[in-house]
């Protein structure tokens, strides 16, 4: 059973992920780094802080108690993670919702997942965990290559006319290599919260001050979260402010109406926090992992965070006149990444 709840209960933070640039699309009249930045503080600073307050009792005994290099640690891993982040939105741009997503989310799967356990040495083919672990982690990447393949054969079907209209900016090539550098910074996320065994340690010491404080397990995560998207804050505003100087978009945050003002911030209010959702929810299901398969709970989240968001691409038609057979072939890459979360249940 909590294996079962594990993955529903990351399946709710995969779609609010999902759907997170729902709602950024709707910003009017502001360039890319300004809405960014903006929904940036919401995911990055204030929603941290107000879950974990609420949910984690003696929160500043826990922070102050925390090794400080563990914390310096986790920030910094936050930092590599928000370049990730940073041109994670930059493929959504290029490729679209649906693609976007796929591939980045596909690299960070397979890194997130594997990279700690490599560094730190084990065998992964020596135990019943590591050899599901990496079976797992095989047919995810399967499904995304898959997902991947139906995006190639979307963009040989469609015309130029056709891809504008769905993607106003699309462009394959530089949105597959921004779409790979995303995914395996992202993955620094998984390493903030775990550290590596034996040779750093991050968020893993957070989560041990925090449980010796009595946080309920469900919630140990959220300190940790505080530490490893500050980091991530850090880069996206560093990158946002530099592009609205260069691009002289400074402006957009007193240049428009005061009813377009009011419509962007409540919108990155929404894909802010929807954003922050799924770490919050993907740290409630991956405490009901088996221990030996907690790292495996980042594969998770990664395949189901591209079966909803290609749900979504579906929904705001960046398939339509894709053809059947590009449809079909989608349709077996979701139902395969499906199929990876249950191997927790062999």
């Amino acid at each position: 059973m909590d294996l079962l709840q594990s993955i529903l209960l990351i399946a709710v933070g995969s779609a609010s992920a999902a759907s997170f640039y729902v709602p950024i699309k709707k910003v009017k009249e502001w360039s890319w780094e300004s809405y960014w930045i903006v929904q940036g503080v919401v995911s990055w600073i204030i929603a941290p802080w107000i879950f974990a307050y609420f949910t984690v009792p003696n929160l500043g005994a826990i922070i102050s108690n925390s090794p400080l290099q563990a914390i310096l640690n986790t920030i910094l891993f936050g930092a590599l993670w928000g370049v990730g982040g940073l041109t994670f939105g930059l493929s959504m741009r290029f490729l679209g919702v649906a693609m976007g997503q796929s591939i980045a989310l596909g690299f960070c799967a397979a890194f997130g997942t594997l990279a700690a356990p490599i560094i730190e040495g084990a065998n992964l083919f020596n135990t019943h965990e590591g050899i599901m672990i990496v079976s797992g982690v095989s047919i995810c990447v399967a499904g995304i290559a898959v997902v991947g393949y139906a995006g190639v054969l979307r963009s040989k079907s469609m015309s130029d006319e056709d891809k504008k209209k769905a993607i106003s900016e699309f462009a394959l090539k530089k949105g597959l290599l921004i779409a790979i550098l995303a995914g395996v910074m992202s993955a620094c996320f998984s390493l903030g919260l775990t550290g590596i065994s034996g040779v750093i340690d991050a968020g893993n010491k957070i989560k041990e001050t925090a449980q010796s404080f009595g946080t309920h397990p469900l919630f140990v995560s959220n300190p940790v979260y505080i530490f490893v998207m500050f980091g991530g804050f850090l880069t996206n505003f560093v990158y946002c402010f530099y592009l609205n100087i260069k691009n002289k978009t400074l402006k957009d945050y007193v240049s428009v109406p005061s009813n377009i003002l009011i419509n962007n911030l409540l919108f990155c209010l929404l894909g802010g926090t929807l954003w922050y959702l799924q770490f919050f929810f993907f740290g409630m299901g991956q405490s009901k992992l088996p221990v030996g398969m907690i790292v495996f709970g980042w594969s998770i989240l990664m395949a189901l965070n591209i079966l909803f968001s290609n749900i979504w691409g579906m929904l705001l038609n960046e398939w339509k006149n894709a053809g059947a057979k590009t449809v079909s072939v989608l349709t077996l890459g979701l139902v395969i990444l499906v199929l990876s979360t249950f191997v927790i249940k062999l």
